[in-house]
């Protein structure tokens, strides 16, 4: 059962995989058993499943059903107790093409619920939780007119939503009229404040309540985000874990978030993103002053490894083969920085170099 535990990287790439699967009907098989289930209530289950399948009217879509379902319990029958973090199992049938995929693990934290479903696509949400949500920082981005609320997960920035009302300038209408007039756009632009921080206290707290949520980072321009911080929007327990520094930011939307991260990195300097950022910087920083300090190629690279001339090892997530590169940096030493295409520059190292490189300790020759 050993040779089916994977570790985060690993997971990463499975999850990658997977989520290439599509189907026009529900025949693609996830089931997830958390530690402690007996093997046999799982095999009942797809036994029951499968004779429940006899109904389905069109046969391509039976016979795919079917033969996930044989194959699950093929897999299980051979189990004889659940491992420690549990069971995943996946298997699904291209059925334009016969293709066939069969995938069991054992992940690298405990599987939690069990979980089984036939569908359109496979269940990987629980997987995702896994690799990316256990350093999670909130980020928001505030204005009297405009917010962004995203997430900082590892090596990757998402954007939760973007949110826009209209609120008038001000207008020189003078005396009771203008005053009138400036109370209503201030009760305004504070209804905005306080949808901003209910949405966000909607997105977050979930987060921080399964203690993934590390902390929330806040930005924006002019004084926007600090009458946001200062006032009560934010739940008691998000502003607990408020960055201090709040960022000047003159974007909205994921140019916003990059810009807000980039802007933030020596107080988010832990993050995956961030470490991942500055590899790249220092990998061009050695390209343009032509130093030697930089190896790329598979080849090269690897010789580089060998020699133990490598101090980091930048590999995109993107290449089929990341756990080789992870192992041979172990083996001689060297650091890893995973970077995706997702980073600003992650796709022009992915195509340009083949998505490996190495950043040396000193001249390799």
């Amino acid at each position: 059962m050993e040779a089916l535990r994977v570790d985060k990287q690993r997971l990463r790439e499975i999850i990658k995989e997977l989520k290439k699967w599509k189907a026009p009907a529900t025949v693609l098989l996830s089931l997830y058993v958390p530690p402690g289930r007996p093997v046999s209530d799982v095999v009942n289950l797809l036994r029951q499943e499968l004779s429940i399948s006899d109904n389905i009217k069109l046969k391509r879509t039976k016979n795919a059903v079917q033969r996930a379902l044989a194959s699950a319990i093929d897999r299980f029958s051979k189990v004889t107790k659940i491992p420690d973090n549990g069971l995943v199992y996946f298997a699904g049938e291209d059925v334009e093409t016969g293709d066939f995929i069969s995938v069991m693990l054992i992940p690298p934290e405990e599987v939690k619920l069990f979980f089984y479903r036939t569908d359109k696509y496979f269940h990987t949400e629980f997987l995702e939780e896994m690799v990316y949500e256990h350093n999670v920082i909130g980020l928001i981005i505030v204005e009297r007119d405009a917010a962004t609320l995203g997430l900082l997960k590892g090596n990757r920035l998402v954007v939760l939503e973007e949110m826009e009302e209209y609120i008038p300038g001000k207008h020189e209408k003078g005396g009771q009229s203008q005053r009138r007039y400036d109370r209503i756009i201030e009760q305004m632009v504070e209804d905005f404040y306080k949808k901003v921080g209910e949405h966000a206290n909607r997105a977050f707290l979930p987060l921080l309540e399964q203690g993934k949520l590390k902390a929330v980072l806040v930005g924006g321009p002019a004084y926007s985000k600090y009458d946001f911080v200062q006032a009560d929007y934010l739940d008691y327990r998000l502003k607990k874990i408020l960055i201090n520094q709040l960022i000047d930011v003159s974007y909205q939307g994921e140019a916003g978030l990059r810009e807000m991260v980039m802007k933030a990195q020596d107080v988010l300097k832990e993050q995956e993103y961030v470490e991942g950022l500055q590899v790249i910087e220092e990998f061009k920083l050695h390209l343009a002053k032509d130093d030697g300090m930089v190896v790329y190629g598979e080849d090269e690279v690897n010789n580089a490894l060998e020699m133990g001339a490598v101090k980091v090892l930048v590999v995109s997530e993107e290449r089929g083969d990341v756990e080789k590169w992870l192992e041979k940096a172990k083996n001689y030493g060297a650091k890893v920085v995973v970077v995706n295409n997702d980073m600003p520059e992650g796709e022009w190292f992915y195509k340009t170099f083949n998505g490996v490189a190495g950043i040396l300790r000193y001249k390799a020759g």
